[in-house]
């Protein structure tokens, strides 16, 4: 029997020289592959060394000509949802993250998305910035997100902790993973996609 699960990417949204962004990416990973109404792959901005954003037009209004925004774009296609890990800096998020972003737009639109932050007050600025940067791209921002504070950043930085330290972060990383999957059906099917699971 063929099983049709939406498809959803964890993209890291920092591509800085020792980000503590792999951890929280991997774990959310891990977390999503043990469902069965998803699959999940995790997508790395590093492999996708994009210019900054000097296309002649948007993507809202033409295929990109780079090569790597369109290979990109290619990998955000046929994707049914996203989900953002991303640190704060200065009250926002990374500067490669929001040139990601601006790099397509077809590939983005009517699907769900939802958000991993951390650092300070778990990142919680720079994911309402994203927020509303996501519902330009015609995308939808689910409630539920994952915020990992200064104590487990730095619990987990420099004090050898591990998220089981933390299990409430895990409560989190369920309730935004239900809302995704729910998300990721309902507007996979608005878009006229096949959503059948089968056993």
């Amino acid at each position: 029997m063929t099983t049709h699960r939406p498809r959803i990417g964890i993209v890291l949204g920092s591509t800085r020289q020792g980000r503590f962004g792999d951890r929280p990416a991997n774990w959310i990973l891990d977390i999503a592959r043990q469902r069965t109404d998803i699959t999940a792959e995790l997508i790395d901005l590093r492999d996708y060394p994009l210019p900054m954003f000097d296309e002649p037009m948007s993507p809202a209004w033409g295929p990109p000509t780079n090569p790597v925004a369109q290979r990109w774009s290619a990998k955000l296609a046929p994707l049914d949802g996203l989900i953002i890990v991303t640190p704060e800096y200065n009250h926002g998020y990374a500067g490669v993250l929001k040139n990601a972003l601006d790099h397509a737009y077809a590939e983005f639109a009517r699907k769900p998305i939802g958000f991993v932050g951390y650092g300070g007050v778990g990142a919680a600025r720079a994911i309402e910035q994203l927020r509303l940067v996501a519902i330009e791209l015609q995308m939808a921002p689910v409630r539920s997100a994952v915020h990992i504070g200064m104590v487990e950043f730095v619990g987990m930085l420099q004090q050898g902790k591990t998220f089981e330290d933390f299990p409430y972060l895990a409560q989190s990383a369920t309730s935004l993973l239900d809302d995704i999957a729910w998300w990721a059906r309902s507007l996979r099917a608005a878009r006229g996609v096949d959503t059948k699971i089968e056993a």
